[in-house]
């Protein structure tokens, strides 16, 4: 949950929240009533949520984590424990 909290979710709502705090700041200081929900540009906050939320799914799917070399053995119920998946490095020629 944590993980898909971090890489879809907060990417895809950074830019509005954004927004609407320099929104109250700026109206803060002009006046006190609310910003009017219509007058947001919800196009560009939507389209860059979405950009921001594929740039991060990008970085972490071909930037982060281990090698692509290797074999994946997935994860094993062995003596009434289960071993979690892992990639078996290959071997050194």
């Amino acid at each position: 949950m944590t993980r898909i909290l971090l890489t879809i979710l907060v990417p895809l709502l950074l830019p509005t929240l954004l927004y609407l705090l320099w929104l109250a700041a700026a109206h803060r200081a002009v006046s006190a009533a609310p910003a009017p929900w219509r007058a947001l540009p919800w196009p560009w906050l939507v389209g860059a949520g979405i950009a921001l939320a594929a740039l991060m799914l990008y970085v972490i799917g071909t930037r982060i984590g281990g090698s692509p070399q290797g074999r994946y053995v997935p994860p094993r119920y062995i003596d009434g424990r289960v071993v979690p998946g892992h990639v078996v490095p290959p071997p050194a020629q």
